[in-house]
């Protein structure tokens, strides 16, 4: 039986990695090498906690070449995933944007309606639109599912104000937030989350939205 799961994903994405237009570095450079070999062998610890994040309305570009803004056009009035990758990471990005993929296959039509799932840079001078574009369809990502790039100042703006800024993309940490973005109210996860993890956060941030929405 062929497996459906975040790891068949995963195998998938791997396989393809030499179609891309820019070669990978090879696991020896790559700073995520170590954080990925701690997750694959089982011990990569979870932390999760409360933060409040204010979102400019920054300007941002979708994979396929649209300019958008981040708080308008992407985040809207829902509950948002966001994660943060860089294409050329051969590391912990796959087993992130695995992780997302088998979130959008549970989630189904909850995806672009009531739940953004949301992929960031961190190399947004190697990552361009189409590239994002080309690396997004391996995972079979829907529409509501946004790959984001952009000017360099403007991705880090964002990045600052999710706290995954580091001067090296390469440096950028496993992280991935889970939140109610007009409240303003976020789940941070440190280290390799689950589906499970992601999926009981997105719930919990649902339940809360409607109850935000009965106040109004």
């Amino acid at each position: 039986m062929r497996s459906s799961g975040p790891a068949a994903v995963l195998r998938a994405l791997l396989l393809a990695a030499p179609l891309a237009v820019l070669p990978f570095p090879s696991a020896a450079h790559d700073t995520h090498a170590g954080h990925a070999g701690h997750a694959a062998a089982g011990g990569a610890k979870v932390s999760a906690s409360t933060v409040r994040i204010r979102l400019a309305d920054t300007p941002l570009r979708e994979r396929d070449g649209r300019d958008v803004r981040l708080v308008s056009d992407v985040l809207g009035d829902g509950v948002a995933v966001v994660n943060f990758v860089y294409t050329t990471c051969t590391t912990i990005c796959p087993v992130s944007s695995a992780t997302m993929a088998e979130l959008q296959r549970r989630l189904g039509a909850k995806v672009g309606a009531e739940v953004q799932l949301v992929t960031l840079t961190t190399d947004p001078a190697r990552d361009t639109a189409s590239r994002l574009k080309e690396y997004s369809a391996r995972l079979g990502a829907g529409p509501g599912w946004h790959w984001l790039t952009g000017r360099k100042d403007d991705i880090d703006t964002v990045l600052k104000a999710f706290g995954a800024y580091t001067p090296n993309p390469e440096d950028h940490p496993a992280m991935t937030l889970v939140g109610v973005p007009t409240a303003g109210t976020w789940t941070r996860l440190f280290g390799f989350a689950s589906v499970d993890d992601l999926q009981r956060e997105v719930e919990k941030a649902l339940e809360a939205a409607r109850h935000a929405g009965h106040r109004r």
